[in-house]
């Protein structure tokens, strides 16, 4: 992975089906036009349920449907195979997942550098080093293990990982979530610094108002369409 900055979204005529979490029925999520400047960060909102998660599944190209686009810069990300799609992702998107997906038994140095090696045994010294400065700046000790550490920590070695290969995209999926007041502006307002430093382009799905207000703009799910919201003071 390389420094870069942001890429732009659109997404055009996309009807993404989900589980609605209570049974076997399936929604249909419509997305007709939908644009995201390139380094923009933006809010998705919407209740649990709603299609958050499935909406980011489908901007990552993780999840494909027969119709619509879903294109940043010049690459349609539904229309990769398996394979590109994958490659596409490893290059240019940094995750921040809900239930944070992290390794006990390795250190957070070890969590957050743990996608280097999918290109190399080793991770160089410049990725080492820009990790331990990433840990250092959100307050989590390198060399501590991940099942010694707080929620709020673990979200902080989340955060990290997702952005220490600099990628052009973060897609975060409710980082907030299950943590206190203090611990979830900790992790809002390090996550839109890290990425307006790094000129990223930032959605994060959302149900806190608090972290949607800090964004650049939001939209909401609501009857199965995604529309404009309230965009933040």
């Amino acid at each position: 992975m390389h420094d870069r900055s942001g890429l732009p979204l659109e997404v055009r005529d996309l009807a993404i089906a989900f589980a609605n979490g209570v049974a076997t029925a399936r929604n249909i999520l419509h997305v007709g036009e939908w644009t995201v400047e390139a380094g923009a960060r933006v809010a998705v909102c919407g209740p649990s349920g709603s299609g958050k998660t499935s909406l980011l599944s489908t901007l990552a190209g993780i999840d494909r449907f027969p119709t619509g686009r879903v294109r940043w810069g010049d690459v349609d990300v539904q229309k990769l195979s398996s394979a590109a799609a994958d490659r596409w992702r490893h290059t240019n998107i940094g995750f921040v997942f809900q239930h944070f997906y992290l390794f006990p038994g390795l250190s957070a140095l070890e969590n957050v550098i743990v996608t280097t090696h999918f290109d190399r045994f080793q991770a160089d010294k410049m990725i080492v080093e820009r990790a331990r400065a990433l840990l250092d700046r959100v307050g989590v000790a390198d060399q501590r293990r991940i099942e010694s550490l707080s929620r709020g920590e673990m979200q902080r070695v989340a955060v990290a990982r997702a952005v220490v290969h600099r990628p052009a995209i973060v897609l975060a999926d409710e980082p907030t979530a299950s943590l206190d007041r203090d611990n979830a502006n900790r992790i809002g307002t390090l996550l839109n610094e890290l990425c307006r430093q790094f000129g990223t382009t930032l959605i994060v799905a959302t149900h806190d108002s608090v972290l949607a207000q800090s964004m650049d703009a939001r939209f909401d799910l609501a009857q199965g369409e995604l529309v404009a919201g309230d965009q933040p003071a």
